[in-house]
């Protein structure tokens, strides 16, 4: 079964890390998630992975009836959190899945210290025919 996972960042924390992590911290981390990226391609359950740019970078486009659409920089101002990276997987079991969430919440930060990260799991749904 296909699942989309979903790691988030506080604004804050994310404006903080290159500030409060040491470069050989963030080395860590991010070859961590290179690693387990790895592991997943050559079992053949990563479908996608990607780490997303910081809220400063991004948009927020909303509709509106008139047609005139609300488009601002960054996150909505009352967004506490922002999608930092999302994995897709194709897992044949839930251990297996629950197995794959947990080494992404204990990424390493700080002195290789677990982050202790939530992890958003969102099974594919079926779209309507």
């Amino acid at each position: 079964m296909k699942y989309m996972l979903l790691m988030h960042s506080n604004k804050q924390g994310w404006d903080d890390m290159p500030k409060t992590w040491s470069q050989d911290d963030l080395k860590v981390m991010v070859e961590y998630m290179h690693e387990l990226n790895r592991e997943l391609q050559a079992a053949g359950e990563l479908v996608e992975a990607r780490g997303l740019e910081g809220p400063d970078k991004m948009r927020t486009y909303q509709a509106q009836p008139d047609g005139e659409p609300i488009i601002t920089d960054g996150p909505f101002s009352e967004t506490k959190e922002v999608l930092a990276g999302y994995w897709v997987v194709d897992m044949a079991t839930d251990e297996r899945l629950l197995e794959i969430v947990d080494r992404i919440s204990v990424c390493p930060g700080p002195g290789g210290l677990p982050v202790y990260q939530a992890v958003e799991i969102h099974p594919e749904g079926v779209a309507p025919a």
